[in-house]
């Protein structure tokens, strides 16, 4: 059968796993709903897609957050060692050139409905230009995200202030001489907080929990740089580890006026940020324990204390959404997630999921692998397993970390113990960093 193949999406994972395609000379059409690609990593004020903060820098170092491909040296040896969103943006975008892309790719396009209609025959309805229309094809590659869909956290009472996500929030200009409060303790919550506290009356920050705050240089090196060297070892010996380096580098979290951490390393997400202990410490930034309830402006929390709140930003995180699919197909929303290599399907062999996993670092160079298995997939060069399904079981009840049970932590892998496991899938000549001839497009 003559394999006409789908991509969903053309940011870091989308963009991959169409160069890797066209690399086997398959005939394959590539979707996104924005007007370049980049997908989140294309900084837009309009809140109709999930885009970085005006101040977002990456939280991996280049050096793990980069193609094999097409290397940030390939790109601009200059780029600093913790890229901003723009150098990423022009990164995504340099990659699609030279691989000549482009002629793959339909902008402004919005995938509304994928139905199988049996193995090898994809029903997909698009809207383009206002139109809508239905192409099919043999195999659909999901490369979205999953940061499309907020979750919004619940509390008893009312609140008459602004109460936001993240998703709205898009730099700190708009909150100038107001009371915020940030709730969350991962990433986007303490960048948030960090950055309001510059402009705001009076910037505070709630956790429900203790969260680890790890710096983004270690001894003059950036922090992945320096796990990574020891990245051989098993993962249990490895975070403890990290958490007495930390407790020695930082101290505990009540030096700081934070809620301790009860979990073992790699138990939740861990945090990168440098600047979030420094602005407690200065009194810029106030933590606060989790919310009580809400009554009109005033914010109570467990601890009895109360504050005068104008604008919660909840910085709680993405629902695993994909709206193409019918829930009673396919639905990753809550619970855990059944795939193989966290991209093969235990029934379905004609859908895969790349980049649908949350690493303890970046996510685009296992993306970058799973693409390659695909397309040796797809042109019958690598067998899937006869035993995917108590495969798919294994990886669901032996993650590399007993993460809590949240629906945040049920996509993890630890980066290296991921892509080694990827690796093994794969001839040792997988790297391809020419271009390959345009032959075919849709």
């Amino acid at each position: 059968m003559q394999k006409r193949v789908c991509i969903i999406g053309a940011g870091p994972s989308g963009i991959t796993a169409l160069k890797n395609l066209k690399d086997k000379n398959l005939e394959v059409v590539c979707y996104d709903r924005n007007s370049e690609v980049g997908g989140n990593w294309i900084f837009s004020e309009d809140e109709s897609h999930s885009s970085v903060f005006e101040t977002t820098h990456i939280i991996s170092s280049k050096t793990l957050s980069q193609y094999e491909d097409y290397t940030f040296d390939d790109f601009d040896k200059t780029v600093a060692d913790y890229p901003s969103h723009d150098e990423l943006r022009r990164y995504f975008q340099a990659y699609a050139k030279h691989f000549e892309l482009y002629p793959f790719i339909e902008f402004e396009t919005l995938v509304k409905d994928c139905i199988r209609k049996g193995d090898n025959q994809w029903h997909i309805t698009i809207l383009q230009n206002g139109k809508q229309r239905e192409e099919i094809f043999t195999d659909l590659v999901v490369c979205n995200g999953h940061h499309s869909v907020p979750r919004m956290p619940q509390y008893p009472g009312d609140f008459t202030g602004d109460f936001i996500h993240s998703h709205s929030y898009k730099k700190a200009a708009p909150f100038t001489d107001q009371r915020v409060l940030v709730i969350g303790g991962g990433n986007s919550a303490c960048d948030v907080a960090v950055e309001t506290s510059r402009v705001s009356k009076k910037t505070s920050i709630s956790w429900r929990r203790g969260y680890r705050i790890i710096p983004k240089f270690f001894f003059g090196l950036p922090s992945d740089i320096v796990g990574a060297r020891s990245s051989w070892l098993p993962i249990k010996i490895r975070s403890w580890l990290n958490d007495r380096l930390l407790n020695i580098l930082l101290g505990k979290n009540k030096l700081y006026g934070l809620q301790e951490v009860k979990t073992k390393f790699g138990q939740t997400h861990p945090t990168i940020n440098d600047e979030l202990l420094y602005k407690i410490r200065h009194g810029k930034v106030h933590p606060k324990v989790d919310i009580e309830k809400l009554d009109g402006n005033t914010v109570y929390f467990k601890d009895g204390t109360k504050e005068g709140i104008d604008v919660i930003i909840a910085c709680t995180g993405y629902i695993l959404k994909h709206s193409f699919f019918d829930e009673s197909f396919i639905n990753y929303s809550d619970g855990p997630v059944p795939l193989y290599l966290k991209m093969f399907h235990p029934e379905y062999h004609d859908v895969f999921f790349v980049g649908m996993f949350q690493p303890l670092g970046c996510i685009w160079p296992g993306s970058e692998l799973q693409s390659k298995i695909v397309a040796n997939y797809l042109t019958g060069e690598w067998k899937l397993p006869s035993n995917i399904k108590s495969l798919c079981e294994k990886e669901i009840t032996n993650p590399h970390y007993k993460q809590i049970n949240t629906p945040r932590h049920t996509i993890t892998v630890d980066y290296h113990a991921f892509r080694k496991a990827l690796l093994k899938q794969l001839p040792k000549n997988w790297k391809s960093k020419e271009p390959k001839p345009i032959s075919k497009s849709a």
